[in-house]
This record gives structure tokens, C-alpha cells and sequence, in this order.
């Protein structure tokens, strides 16, 4: 039994991914697709069984492992991914500077590429080559044509292609060109739930249920792909999120920013109590209201005004407003950063601090309590959200985003782990 070489207990779907290719039922599918929830155990078996087939029915040929980026796949998927070939005594080899590593097992010798796919450019990193094989992890984030790029130099006589990812929206290429196709495309479509990973405990399933709401819950802990809609942000309750009295005594505090030139200016002060960070006071200035547009310079004024003389930590701004950073490191009063700005893992983050409730809202804090009631998702059912109504809750977004990752915090926040690396850089 591969559990007892191995160490790992497999379900009964990791099973099925493990063995499929040998299978007299499927051993003629072109393809295996394993989509489902997150930490559902599909990646760590998808590439244990990929290793295992190309290892046992070719010698002397070349695969591609691919992903976003490479720094993600190498972390993800290679590092256990060669643990586990070692402790099945095959002698592994890894290029960590040319991105591939040899396996050799059982009197064959194979070459394994890794990639990244991050942007449409990167396809013409993967064109020319001549594989037997191709595993793609979290195949819903990268480039359609990288992917049919992949799919392409896979030529070699008894090729397989190997898919796993968390579901999207229900409109996605993926979605709508593989697994809707899937018999069609002669795929053996597997999806995952979180009771097909033997390795999590009751509690930690119980945590992933509580902390997602909406299509992020549909998503990533019934499996679905479905399409966000309506309110961004549903859970928000003035009754249960804004307050009145504003605690007396607070630890640290932080400002994020917004900029704009055109478009509205947003900046919150936030102040930490016994583990809850209030928004005490904002300033929103509109220049299409106001009749006219504010200099760097006025807008730091007000950012002085805004914090008094409280000791701020750091100012977290918009990364797109370089001048105004420039403008408040020449002023040299404030510690400043760029924010971290993916949109859709800003978006669950912060639907996480409002479900456990460690942001509250000052009641004096009006744009901030307007626009919580008209931020909305895109009607065309994409993963965008309208960009009208945005400027506090852009914010908003990026002070959650900084506090997330603060280790100094400590409520208990999950990370969608292939969400965040999408921000590496591709080597």
C-alpha cells in the first residue's frame, strides 16, 4: 500500500486520483480534473499520482509542473513533492537554478520542468518544448493561453493532462471549456470537500466553515463555482459594527489611505482595544463635489489634522499614489507603506474581520457606513466589484489586508495560501 511507503492516509477520492491511470475504467481518459475546497487534500495527491504515472510508463522523457508563479509551485507542490518520491526510495536530483529536477526509479529516468504562469506573456516560456505530461496547479488563476499552450506540447504518444484548482465564478474558461466538457474532453472530473482530506481534524473544518460567507464559502468550502452577488459585503450590520462610545485608552494606531485625483481621497485612522480596531475618524474628500482638485501637499495637511498628535505607526497607502508616499516620507513625521492590493483576498479578509468582529465603525464615520451599503459586484456575475462607491471600503481593505498579516494580531485568520502567492514574482 502507497499509504504505508509514504506515511499518509488516503480517503477514498485521493485514492481514486492516485490510481486512475491504471484503472480499467478510466485508464483512456486524456485528462483528470480535481476541483473542490480548500485544504481538501487534491494538490498533494494530484502531484504524488502525476510523479507516480509519468515515472512508471515513460523513461527518458519530459513533464511540466505548473503554476502561477514558480516561486508558489516550488513551495506548494516540489518541496513535498520530492519528500515524498525520496521516501519511496527514488532518487531525486533538483536544478533549483534551471527550475526542473530528475527522477530516477525502477530503472527509468525522467525530467520534470517546472513553470509559471502568471501573466499572457508567460506562454512563450513553455512553447517549443516536447512533454509526455502536464500537471497544472490552481489551473482557474492562470492565463487561458498558457494553459492551451501546456495542453499544446504535450505530443508524445500516451500523454495525460492533469488539472487541480479552487472553483471561481461560474462564467470562468475553466469551468465553462473543461469541466462542463469534461466527458466531451474525455476528463475524469473529481470534486473535493473537505471531508475528502483524512488528515483534517473536526475542529479545523468547523474553523473553515465559520470564517467564509457568501460565494467564498461557496467556493472554497462547499466547492462550488458560483458567481458573487449583490452586496459585497451582506454581514455588515450598523447595529452590530459601529459604536457610539469610543474606547478611552488605545495601543497602537494606524492610518490607510485611498488616493485620488479625480476620483475621491479616503483616509481612516484606526486605533487597537483589547484586540478590536475602531475606525475613529476618516477624512473623505470628493473633488467632482468639491469643485476642484487638492495638491499632495493639502491632502497631507489633512492627514495631519486627521491624526493630531497621536503616535501612528504607519500610514498604509494606495501602492498607485507614488507622489503622495514621496509627499509624506519628505515630510518625515510618518512611517509609510504601500498597501498590499489584491482585491478579491482583500475582500475576504475583510469579510472575515466583520463576521469576527475585531473592526468596529465610529458612527461619525459616514462614508465609511454609506458605501458598506452600496459596494456591490459586478452584474455581469464576474469576480469584480462595481468601481463606484469603493473609496472607504479600498481603504478599508487595505488596513485589514496589513493587520492580517501582522503577527502581532491575534485572532485566528485562514489563509488561502495559493490566493496570497499570486503576488510573487514569477523567477
Amino acid at each position: 500500500m502507497i499509504d504505508d511507503r509514504i506515511g499518509i492516509h488516503f480517503s477514498d477520492k485521493q485514492r481514486l486520483v492516485l490510481k486512475w491511470w491504471q484503472s480499467d475504467l478510466y485508464r483512456h481518459y486524456d485528462a483528470i480534473i480535481c476541483d473542490g475546497a480548500v485544504r481538501s487534500g487534491k494538490s498533494t495527491v494530484m502531484s504524488i499520482s502525476f510523479a507516480l504515472w509519468g515515472m512508471t510508463c515513460f523513461d527518458n522523457c519530459s513533464f511540466g509542473i505548473c503554476g502561477k508563479t514558480i516561486t508558489s509551485v516550488k513551495r506548494n507542490v516540489i518541496v513535498p513533492l520530492i519528500a515524498t518520491l525520496e521516501r519511496m526510495n527514488m532518487l531525486v536530483t533538483l536544478k533549483e537554478s534551471k527550475n526542473y529536477f530528475d527522477v530516477v526509479s525502477g530503472g527509468n529516468k525522467n525530467r520534470f520542468y517546472i513553470f509559471g504562469g502568471k501573466d499572457e506573456g508567460a506562454a512563450s516560456l513553455i512553447q517549443g518544448m516536447t512533454l509526455a505530461g502536464v500537471m497544472i496547479d490552481e489551473a482557474a488563476l492562470l492565463p487561458r493561453s498558457f494553459t492551451e499552450q501546456a495542453i499544446a506540447r504535450c505530443s508524445v504518444t500516451g500523454s495525460k493532462l492533469w488539472f487541480d484548482c479552487n472553483p471561481e465564478g461560474a462564467y470562468h474558461w475553466f469551468k465553462r471549456e473543461w469541466i462542463d466538457k469534461a466527458e466531451y474532453k474525455r476528463a475524469l472530473y473529481l470534486n473535493f470537500t473537505l471531508d475528502d482530506n483524512p488528515s483534517l481534524s473536526r475542529e479545523i473544518k468547523e474553523r473553515y466553515k465559520r470564517v467564509y460567507s457568501g460565494a467564498f464559502y461557496e467556493r472554497f468550502v462547499l466547492g462550488r463555482w458560483v458567481s458573487p452577488e449583490g452586496l459585497i459585503y451582506p454581514m455588515f450590520d450598523p447595529a452590530k459594527h459601529c459604536c457610539e462610545v469610543i474606547p478611552r485608552k488605545f495601543t497602537r494606531y494606524i492610518v490607510s489611505c485611498d488616493y485620488g485625483t479625480v476620483n475621491p481621497t479616503s483616509f481612516g485612522l484606526w486605533g487597537e482595544c483589547e484586540g478590536v480596531w475602531y475606525r475613529i475618524s476618516e477624512y473623505y474628500f470628493d473633488s467632482r463635489k468639491g469643485g476642484r482638485r487638492k495638491t499632495d501637499e493639502e491632502h497631507y495637511a489633512a492627514l495631519e489634522r486627521l491624526c493630531g498628535k497621536r503616535e501612528i505607526e504607519v500610514c498604509i497607502v494606495d501602492p498607485s499614489a507614488s507622489s503622495f508616499i514621496e509627499c509624506i516620507r519628505r515630510h518625515g513625521r510618518y512611517k509609510v507603506m504601500p498597501a498590499k492590493n489584491d482585491v478579491l483576498y482583500g475582500i475576504n479578509k475583510v469579510s472575515e474581520a466583520l463576521r469576527s468582529g475585531w473592526i468596529k465603525i465610529f458612527f461619525s464615520c459616514k462614508a465609511a457606513i454609506r458605501e458598506f451599503s452600496l459596494y456591490r459586484w459586478d452584474e455581469k456575475g464576474r469576480d469584480i466589484p462595481v468601481k463606484e462607491n469603493d473609496h472607504a471600503m479600498d481603504d478599508i481593505r487595505y488596513f485589514v489586508t496589513y493587520i492580517s498579516g501582522d503577527k502581532t494580531h491575534q485572532p485566528f485568520f485562514v489563509m488561502s495560501l495559493d490566493r496570497e502567492t499570486c503576488q510573487a514574482d514569477n523567477e
